[in-house]
């Protein structure tokens, strides 16, 4: 399973770092990203949720 964030819609809010903490970071640019190529296994559900409730929908999951 591979996360991606689309940064010329994310905000910066920071909800999929608090969601999913393994999976996503925030970078320099105070812009979610994902941590990794792939989710890491047991992180799979955090992941959805993040991209599931995500405000501006940039995340990805599949």
């Amino acid at each position: 399973m591979k996360a991606t964030i689309d940064k010329d819609l994310c905000t910066g809010c920071e909800l999929c770092v608090t969601t999913a903490p393994d999976v996503f970071e925030m970078g320099d640019d105070n812009i979610a990203q994902p941590k990794g190529d792939s989710v890491p296994a047991g992180s799979e559900d955090a992941a959805q949720e993040a991209a599931a409730n995500c405000p501006v929908e940039c995340i990805k999951v599949g």
